[in-house]
C-alpha cells in the first residue's frame, strides 16, 4: 500500500510545465532518430548506445578500470561527436533555417518540372548520361565548383541539348534556380556513405552527396540503364515511372494539386474549344 500511495504522491505532484517538458523531449527524440534513420550517422549511434550500456554496465558492477576509462572517453567524445556528425549536423541546421518552403515553385510553374521531366525521358531512352539538380532554400554556390553561369529559360529542348555526349557542357551537374537553368558544367560534391551499391556511379554518387548536404533535388538518369533515380535528403529513389517521377518532384517541389474548381474550369474550357472547333 506504500508504495501505492507513494505513486500517487508522484502523479498528482506533476504539473502541466513537467507534461510539456516531456512531451518536447519526445519530439526532439523522434525526429532526430527519424532525421538518422538510414544514414550513416544512424549505424554510428548504434555504435555510440551500446558503448553506454557498457559503461552503464561497467559502474553496476563497479568495474573500476573499465569505468575509468569510459569516463576519460566522454570527455574527448563530446568533441568527436561534432566531427563524425559534421555533414548530419549541417544538414539538420540547414533543415532548420527553411522559411517560406519553395516559394517559387507554384502551381503556374508545373510546365519547369514536365519539360525537365520530358527531357529526361528523351535522354533515359537513348541512355544520355544526365545529372539535373533543383535547388531549394539552401544557396548551393558553396557546393559546387567549375560551374558555367546560364540564368536560361527551363526547356526540354536545352537541357538535352547540354547533356548531348561531346558537347562543352555536357559533364558535370544542372543547377535549375528560381525557375531558370542558373548554372551547367556544376562539380558536385561526392558521397562518402559506405551503404551506396557499388555498381552506382559518380552522377549518382554527386546526386546523393549534394542532396547530404543540402536540401536540393537531384534528378539522375544512367547512362548504363537508362534508368531515372531521384536523390533527396541523402537517399536514392530508383525505379520510378513517369507518374510516380511527376508525383514524387510535385510533392518534392511544392507544386500543388489542382483543385476540383480548377480540373472543372479547364473541361468546360476544353469543350468550350471543342464546340468553337466543330461549328
Amino acid at each position: 500500500m506504500t508504495d501505492i500511495y507513494s505513486l500517487l504522491g508522484v502523479l498528482t505532484s506533476i504539473e502541466l510545465k513537467d507534461v510539456l517538458d516531456i512531451l518536447i523531449v519526445s519530439v526532439i527524440v523522434y525526429f532526430l532518430l527519424k532525421f538518422l534513420a538510414g544514414t550513416r550517422g544512424w549505424q554510428i549511434l548504434i555504435g555510440l548506445l551500446f558503448l553506454l550500456s557498457v559503461w552503464l554496465l561497467a559502474k553496476i558492477l563497479n568495474l573500476n578500470t573499465l569505468e575509468w576509462i569510459f569516463e576519460n572517453l566522454w570527455s574527448i567524445g563530446i568533441f568527436a561527436l561534432f566531427v563524425i556528425f559534421q555533414p548530419e549536423l549541417r544538414r539538420g541546421l540547414a533543415k532548420l533555417g527553411e522559411k517560406g518552403i519553395f516559394r517559387f515553385f507554384s502551381s503556374t510553374n508545373k510546365k519547369i518540372i514536365d519539360d525537365v521531366i520530358r527531357a529526361c525521358l528523351f535522354m533515359a531512352e537513348r541512355k544520355i548520361g544526365s545529372l539535373i539538380v533543383f535547388e531549394r532554400n539552401v544557396d548551393l554556390t558553396n557546393y559546387i565548383e567549375g560551374q558555367v553561369k546560364l540564368d536560361s529559360e527551363v526547356s526540354s529542348e536545352l537541357l538535352i541539348t547540354i547533356f548531348t555526349p561531346q558537347t562543352p557542357l555536357h559533364d558535370g551537374a544542372v543547377i535549375i534556380k528560381e525557375g531558370k537553368i542558373a548554372y551547367a558544367r556544376a562539380f558536385l560534391p561526392l558521397t562518402l556513405s559506405s551503404d551506396i551499391p557499388q555498381n552506382v556511379g559518380t552522377r549518382h554518387r554527386a546526386g546523393i552527396g549534394i542532396s547530404e548536404e543540402t536540401d536540393a533535388v537531384a534528378l539522375v538518369v544512367s547512362e548504363e540503364r537508362g534508368e531515372i533515380s531521384i536523390c533527396v535528403d541523402g537517399k536514392i529513389y530508383k525505379g520510378l515511372d513517369i507518374l510516380g517521377l511527376r508525383k514524387k518532384l510535385y510533392k518534392l517541389l511544392g507544386v500543388e494539386k489542382p483543385t476540383t474548381f480548377e480540373i472543372l474550369r479547364k473541361k468546360l474550357r476544353r469543350e468550350k474549344n471543342e464546340v468553337k472547333k466543330a461549328s
